[in-house]
């Protein structure tokens, strides 16, 4: 029977591993991987267990914690061990599923089972192409801004590399200040997730640019592999002195991305309007869906 002292956090030491086990059971989601997990440790305290085969993961988040399906051969035995563990937790939707298969798995061992959709944290998913070429009327408008800005701002592309990573930390707190991060413990936790980031930058073995205005840093991107078909932007950054440089670093992030990957995904909006109406503005392909399940109603299931 699984239990709550069964699941040990995740490290830095744990990469292989995952990268070894995602090989076999890929992922969709951006919230799976490990850069994220590792990255956000400090604000939703990842866990996991390594049963039969499978890896199932948990993560708290000021005392409340969620768990995941078992990610690994299918064990209906296994998965109704942990909805009993998430039955168990005090939060409130306290099982997520990441991916359309597994709900319809899951779906046909319980039937009677309600999968409630949670918009804020579907991922947005775009051609590369698209975001890479902006073709046609639809990107009319990113053109325009995009052109303006190599007009006006000098832009210069550079890789992440260990010459530049200490003036990177330096514009990450000029961004953290005009975002007044101190304010908001979300942003205070996503500036320490970006930070790991950088300083564990080759152990994670990310890949980066930033983008030079008028000779200063002004917006950087950390991307990765997902897939064998996506690419997955973890962290897109800009200062606002100069106008349109947002359009720019997507832009070339996708080119460079375009080369190897059908898709992009830039993660969720976390339901944040700005966000979401930025996210939307470039057309994504396809989202990928987040469903969860209330605790009563598992209670009432198993």
């Amino acid at each position: 029977m699984l239990s709550a002292a069964d699941f040990k956090p995740v490290t830095l030491s744990d990469r292989d591993f995952f990268r070894r086990h995602y090989l076999s059971y890929s992922q969709d989601h951006s919230d799976n991987t490990f850069t994220n997990m590792v990255c956000w440790n400090d604000y939703a305290h990842y866990r996991y267990a390594y049963v039969e085969g499978c890896i199932v993961l948990c993560s708290t988040i000021a005392e409340m914690t969620r768990y995941r399906p078992p990610i690994g051969p299918r064990n209906s035995e296994l998965l109704t061990d942990v909805l009993r563990l998430a039955a168990k937790s005090e939060e409130e939707h306290p099982f997520v599923i990441l991916d359309p298969e597994t709900k319809e798995w899951m779906t046909g061992l319980y039937p009677d089972l309600q999968f409630h959709a949670e918009r804020k944290y579907f991922d947005y998913v775009y051609l590369a192409s698209d975001l890479a070429e902006l073709p046609g009327k639809k990107y009319l408008t990113i053109r325009h801004q995009l052109n303006k800005f190599q007009k006006t701002c000098m832009p210069q592309i550079e890789m992440i590399s260990e010459e530049n990573l200490g003036e990177i930390k330096d514009f990450l707190d000029l961004w953290c200040d005009w975002k007044d991060c101190d304010s908001d413990p979300v942003l205070a936790s996503e500036k320490e997730a970006v930070s790991f980031a950088l300083s564990y930058y080759n152990e994670l073995q990310l890949s980066g640019i930033v983008i030079r205005a008028n000779g200063k840093i002004g917006a950087m991107s950390l991307f990765e592999g997902l897939n064998k078909d996506t690419a997955l932007v973890h962290f897109e950054k800009g200062l606002p002195d100069c106008k349109g440089i947002y359009r720019a670093v997507n832009a070339e992030t996708a080119r460079i991305l375009a080369k190897d990957y059908i898709y992009i995904n830039r993660e969720s909006d976390m339901g944040v309007e700005g966000i979401r109406e930025a996210k939307t503005r470039y057309h994504p392909h396809h989202m990928v869906e987040v469903h969860m399940l209330k605790r009563d109603e598992l209670e009432t299931v198993l």
